[in-house]
């Protein structure tokens, strides 16, 4: 589980503060610092396998994107910043970001085509207060990867299994498109991308060569 420091801070005071010399990683959701939870090494490999297609793709089409190690993202008017575990951002944009050059921060919807949390003990986060937050600022695509099948059942079926949630803003509202096993994963951003679901599962344990 994730663990709360209950005193409540603004963005600057977090900015300030967060992260320290720990090693740690934290996010502000509403003025409350959330320590995330250690992430396992198959998290770690899916989203190294995850960046490194992302960066194959948009290297090949030629797009003005990059992926930064730890970039927050500020919802409008809101006590918060989250640290995806993949972010794609679109650096001819940036010159817009007002908090970018100091704080490393993300504020606006054209600055960031796709979000992608791998999903670890805080999966309510992911499902319930990410989903909501990234979709107010019009974050254009959101995945959430849910390898070990932790998420709620209502969230990935009974019984549950490991699931690819889509979110693709249609109207300013996310719509849900969900893939498992040998399904080929549907992006709006990347619409050629070949990658199934299995394929990033297994990215955990697998040869990268051999995928």
């Amino acid at each position: 589980m994730t663990q709360a420091l209950r005193k409540l801070v603004t963005f600057d005071e977090f900015v300030a503060k967060y992260p320290d010399n720990s090693g740690r990683r934290y996010e502000l959701h509403d003025g409350v610092v959330i320590e995330m939870p250690p992430p396992t090494g198959d998290h770690e490999e899916i989203v190294l396998f995850l960046i490194e297609r992302f960066i194959l793709e948009y290297t090949r089409l030629k797009l003005p994107l990059g992926s930064p190690k730890a970039a927050l993202v500020k919802p409008p008017e809101s006590e918060s910043a989250f640290l995806p575990d993949v972010i794609l951002i679109n650096r001819s944009n940036l010159v817009n970001e007002p908090l970018w050059k100091k704080e490393s921060t993300l504020t606006q919807a054209e600055s960031i085509p796709i979000v992608v949390e791998v999903v670890s003990t805080n999966w309510r986060d992911d499902y319930f207060t990410k989903l909501g937050q990234y979709e107010a600022i019009g974050i254009p695509e959101y995945w959430i990867v849910d390898y070990a099948a932790l998420g709620g059942r209502k969230f990935i079926g009974n019984p549950k299994q490991p699931t690819i949630s889509v979110y693709s803003l249609v109207e300013g509202e996310y719509q849900l498109r969900q893939f498992r096993g040998s399904n080929r994963v549907e992006s709006l951003i990347f619409p050629e991308l070949n990658l199934t679901a299995e394929q990033i599962f297994q990215s955990a344990a697998s040869d990268q060569g051999q995928i």
